[in-house]
C-alpha cells in the first residue's frame, strides 16, 4: 500500500499547492494472519480507486483494540471485528456500528468431544456428568450453551471448567476432560483425539453464528455513508472474485503477502472461511436479524460470566444496513 498511499500524497501535496483542497484520508483497521479476499483489493489500491481517497491502513492484534481505536477517532472502519468485542465495546456504550459481515467460520469454532467416549449427536445426552474445559465468556463458551441446551444436557450435570483453547486441547489430549470447546489451532489439535457434535452448518442453523463484521462509528459513518458504501462494494467485488476458483491462483499470492503468511498456510485457513453475498448478508440469518440476536445472546453471555456490568435490551442500533443495500446497487 506504500506506493499508493505515495502517489496519493503526492497528489494532495500538487492540489495544495494549487490552492484545492486536502485529500480525505480513511484510516481502516485489519488483522494479519487472518487472509481474506478483502486484501487482493487493498494490495492492488482498489479501495483508494473506488472511494477517491487515500486509505491509511492499520493492523492490529485484537478487536478490543480496534474498538479503543475507533473510539479515539484515530481508526474510522475495522474489517473482520470479531462480534465477542464490538459487544463489549456496544454494551459499554460505544456507539459503533457493524456494516457487513466481513466473514464466516462456523467450522473454525467448536466443542470436540474425546474419541474413547464415541458420543456423536444421536447420544449426546451421555454427556451428563462428564468433565468440559469452556473458555469462559467468549463466543465458544455461547455455542458450547446453545448446544447443550439444544441437546437437552443440563449444565448442572455437567463439571464445566473455565480454561483457554490451548490449555482445553491439551487437557483432551491428556485425557484429563471429556469434551473440549476452541477455535482455530487449538481446535484442529483437540480434534486430532476426538469429533464435533455438530458441523458449522449444523451449528448456523441452531442461530450459533460465528462471523466478523465491519464495524464503524455510527457519526462518522452518517456522515460519510457514500465512502462507506464504496467500501462495502469494494469488499462485494473482492469476494465475488474469490467465489469463482478460477481466480484462487492469481489472488492467492498477493492475499498471502498482504496477511504475512505462506502460501500452504493461507489456503489452508481461507478453506474455512465462509463470505456470504450481499444478499445473503441482508436476509433473517444475517443482518434482517439473526445477527442481532446473536449479539444479545453473546451479551447474557458475557453478563452471566461476569465479563460486563450488562446488556442491552436490543442489539437492533447496532447494525446499519443502509451503506450495504446501497452497495448492493452499485
Amino acid at each position: 500500500m506504500t506506493r499508493f498511499k505515495g502517489l496519493m500524497a503526492g497528489a494532495a501535496a500538487a492540489a495544495l499547492l494549487a490552492g484545492a483542497a486536502h485529500a480525505e484520508t480513511v484510516t481502516v483497521g485489519y488483522f494479519l494472519e487472518w487472509p481474506m479476499p478483502f486484501e487482493y483489493a487493498k494490495a492492488e489500491g482498489l479501495y483508494d480507486e473506488a472511494m477517491g481517497v487515500d486509505i491509511n491502513w492499520v493492523s492490529f492484534d485484537t478487536g478490543t483494540a480496534m474498538s479503543a481505536a475507533m473510539a479515539s477517532g484515530d481508526v474510522q472502519l475495522s474489517v473482520s471485528q470479531g462480534v465477542p468485542p464490538f459487544v463489549v465495546a456496544v454494551s459499554a456504550g460505544q456507539d459503533l456500528q457493524v456494516l457487513d459481515v466481513a466473514v464466516s467460520y462456523a467450522d473454525n469454532d467448536n466443542c470436540v468431544v474425546a474419541e474413547a467416549l464415541e458420543i456423536d449427536k444421536d447420544s449426546a445426552s451421555e454427556l451428563a456428568g462428564k468433565k468440559v474445559a469452556v473458555p469462559l465468556g467468549t463466543a465458544a463458551h455461547y455455542g458450547f450453551l446453545k448446544q447443550m441446551d439444544h441437546f437437552g444436557v443440563p449444565l448442572d450435570s455437567l463439571e464445566i471448567v473455565d480454561m483457554a483453547p490451548p490449555d482445553g486441547a491439551a487437557a483432551i489430549a491428556q485425557a484429563s476432560v471429556d469434551m473440549a470447546c476452541g477455535w482455530g489451532g487449538s481446535l484442529r489439535r483437540m480434534k486430532e483425539h476426538g469429533n464435533v457434535l455438530l458441523t458449522g452448518a449444523e451449528k448456523e442453523e441452531l442461530g450459533i453464528l460465528v462471523f466478523d463484521v465491519t464495524s464503524g462509528p455510527a457519526g462518522w459513518v452518517a456522515e460519510n455513508s457514500d465512502l462507506v458504501s464504496k467500501f462495502l462494494m469494494v469488499t462485494r467485488d473482492a469476494n465475488e472474485m474469490w467465489a469463482d476458483e478460477a481466480n484462487h491462483e492469481k489472488m492467492l499470492p498477493v492475499i498471502a503477502k498482504d496477511a504475512g503468511m505462506d502460501l500452504e498456510a493461507t489456503r489452508e485457513t481461507i478453506g474455512t472461511f465462509v463470505f456470504p453475498s450481499v444478499e445473503e448478508q441482508l436476509t433473517e440469518k444475517w443482518l434482517g436479524g439473526g445477527a442481532q440476536e446473536f449479539m444479545k445472546g453473546v451479551a447474557d453471555v458475557f453478563v452471566a460470566a461476569g465479563s460486563i456490568d450488562a446488556a442491552l435490551d436490543s442489539y437492533a442500533d447496532a447494525v446499519n444496513t443502509g451503506p450495504l443495500e446501497a452497495a448492493s446497487g452499485m
